[in-house]
């Protein structure tokens, strides 16, 4: 294991993956697979290493990989967004940092196994939450990487949480398949995510990725990736607990597990070169899979609220008692095509 104060890595038979203290993110990540290639599914944001960095919020100064959002969201005021998601929306909570306090500070690195690499982060004294932990585990017999997360709470609350994995694409359009396990609905993002570059229809259901409403009419394949067109978007599929992305390009199946009672829903972020601003740059390519229990990340008051996809049947955010430890586990692992 390495001792650098910023990162630390693990190698075991099937792959080495590295995680920084800033947001405790999980990347590169490594796999080798059963026929010896080796594959990095983990993306990475271009500017990471640039000067602009500094000058960023925390959340995208280093942003990669995998990493835990306690609560998920951030507050928005859309102007295009439907009447029943409108009333709910509004300017940032006191404190509100986007997908919380622990996606945008360094962690404290837990020394003990060998085996794995654990962090810990204590929250202001004027959130609910007391402080949260995170260790990664490789699978000593498998590509595979077992993630575990832990909130303690210090006050009851009631809290949008995620999980934010973020996976890289080929260059050419269309070249890997998002593969969902079956899930009981699909909804489309209730606004406009990037006004510049805006791709489906608001706020509409649909029941397959291969045909999502668009918001000039007719129906899109959302299922392959990168999406041949320029658009930062958000889908959300809800009942599910699986998912695979199969780079058929580099000929390998990425796979993502978790507690389908813990999240809920899978949030999708086709970040496509749509945001045209610094540090994006019109360069940005990655497909963000995202297990939530969230509406879409609108922020914590929308989530709490008696919203749309709440009545019809979806949590978007978990009640917690002081003095709880609330755990997960989720999973991410890879295969040959």
């Amino acid at each position: 294991m390495a001792v650098d104060s910023d990162y630390r890595g693990l190698g075991w038979k099937h792959g080495t993956l590295t995680v920084q203290r800033h947001g405790a993110m999980l990347a590169p990540l490594t796999f080798v697979l059963a026929d010896g290639r080796q594959v990095s599914p983990m993306h990475i944001a271009p500017w990471a290493d640039q000067p602009i960095a500094a000058t960023l919020p925390g959340i995208l100064q280093r942003l990669r990989g995998d990493w835990v959002c306690v609560p998920f969201g951030c507050a928005s005021e859309d102007p295009t967004a439907p009447p029943s998601w409108a009333r709910l929306n509004g300017p940032a909570e006191s404190g509100e940092e986007i997908h919380g306090h622990s996606s945008n500070h360094p962690w404290t690195w837990v020394d003990g196994d060998d085996d794995s690499l654990a962090l810990t982060l204590d929250y202001p004294t004027e959130s609910p939450v007391r402080r949260v932990h995170r260790s990664v585990t490789p699978f000593a017999d498998a590509a595979a990487v077992e993630l575990n997360f832990g909130i303690e709470f210090r006050r009851d609350c009631r809290l949008p949480l995620g999980l934010h994995p973020m996976f890289r694409l080929p260059a050419d359009p269309r070249r890997a398949r998002i593969e969902p396990g079956r899930f009981r609905e699909g909804r489309t993002y209730p606004g406009t995510v990037e006004p510049a570059a805006p791709l489906f229809a608001i706020d509409e259901s649909f029941a397959s990725l291969e045909a999502v409403p668009l918001r000039a009419g007719g129906t899109f394949d959302a299922s392959l990736v990168p999406l041949p067109l320029n658009t930062e978007e958000l889908l959300q599929l809800n009942g599910i607990d699986h998912v695979a992305l199969a780079n058929e390009a580099e000929g390998y199946r990425v796979k993502l597990s978790w507690n389908g009672d813990h999240f809920p829903s899978l949030l999708l972020w086709f970040s496509n070169r749509g945001r045209q601003a610094e540090p994006w740059n019109g360069r940005h390519v990655a497909l963000g899979m995202e297990p939530v229990c969230s509406p879409f990340g609108l922020g914590p008051a929308s989530a709490r609220a008696d919203n749309p996809m709440m009545l019809s049947g979806t949590p978007t955010a978990r009640d917690f008692k002081a003095g709880e430890t609330f755990t997960t586990r989720y999973r991410i692992e890879a295969e040959a095509l």
